[in-house]
């Protein structure tokens, strides 16, 4: 895992702003770009399709109707965008919905910044996709 990553474009959708600014941090400590924080499925989805990301840390939980497993179904019927879920609880209904996605991990809280660092690595270096 030397090689590193060329700077990507990351989506962060979740509704706690603590972890979501600590999420910002590790980000761009890890040389990336965050294009957006968002609360809720439908701005996931909105600003999915408006702002193209190459990444998306997506919680599971969110603050509207749309949760993450649901938004992502729905941007999955236009993009093929890499997706990380992040989540307080690893229940199997929620990871089988997940799967559903093709996500490149499942990442319990609290995200540590070495594991965050593997998926990403993981979503840009596996099946060609970078």
């Amino acid at each position: 895992m030397s090689e590193s990553i060329p700077e990507k474009n990351v989506l962060i959708v979740e509704d706690d702003m603590i972890i979501s600014m600590v999420l910002e941090r590790m980000i761009l400590k890890l040389g990336h770009n965050v294009l957006n924080k968002v609360i809720t499925g439908r701005d996931a989805i909105d600003n999915a399709f408006d702002l193209e990301p190459d990444l998306i840390l997506m919680d599971i939980q969110l603050k509207d109707d749309i949760d993450g497993i649901s938004a992502m179904q729905e941007i999955r019927k236009e993009s093929d965008v890499h997706v990380i879920y992040i989540t307080g609880n690893s229940d199997q209904y929620n990871l089988s919905r997940a799967k559903k996605t093709n996500f490149v991990d499942y990442l319990i809280k609290p995200i540590q910044m070495s594991h965050l660092k593997k998926s990403i690595h993981k979503a840009f270096t596996s099946n060609g996709s970078e």
